[in-house]
């Protein structure tokens, strides 16, 4: 599990880090958008209960991929502590998370590289939410590239 911030480099790590161990990737942000459920409310954040509609279609092909034996991949804001523990407990299979984190301007930076920019406001309010908590081992992606991050996420991997 690859949680942090808009603009911290989820999507690019995990479809990295997929192919580096031979796992398939779930991006909960496109999950979202494919739903339809992807809008933010009162200028805040997605609310709880669309990120749970989304796992309810996420979660079955996870728990595909980890029967068939296959590792899985999930990145998302995952800003609702809820969600998490709703994942763990419905795949109950063990997991790693990983908390990317860069400075607010690194990620607003990255953003603005971005085929379909997201905006400085609402990449700084998902941060606010996103660094509210950590959870799992905690990466500073600041000046390094995808790869180095990949890099440092495999070696905590279980072998």
């Amino acid at each position: 599990m690859i949680r942090g911030p808009a603009g911290v480099g989820k999507s690019t790590i995990s479809t990295l880090l997929a192919s580096e161990i031979g796992a398939q990737a779930i991006h909960f942000d496109k999950v979202l958008e494919e739903l339809g459920i992807d809008e933010v409310v009162d200028n805040k954040w997605i609310p709880l209960d669309r990120f749970l509609k989304a796992d309810d279609v996420a979660l079955p092909r996870a728990r595909r991929e980890l029967e068939s034996g296959r590792n899985l991949v999930m990145d998302g804001n995952f800003y609702h502590k809820e969600q998490i523990d709703d994942i763990v407990s419905k795949l109950e299979f063990p997991h790693v998370a990983f908390t990317l984190k860069a400075g607010l301007s690194e990620c607003v930076k990255r953003d603005k590289a971005r085929k379909n920019a997201l905006g400085e406001q609402n990449i700084e309010a998902v941060f606010r939410l996103v660094s509210a908590f950590d959870y799992g081992n905690v990466i500073k992606t600041d000046d390094k590239t995808p790869e180095e991050v990949v890099e440092e996420i495999v070696r905590v991997l279980p072998h």
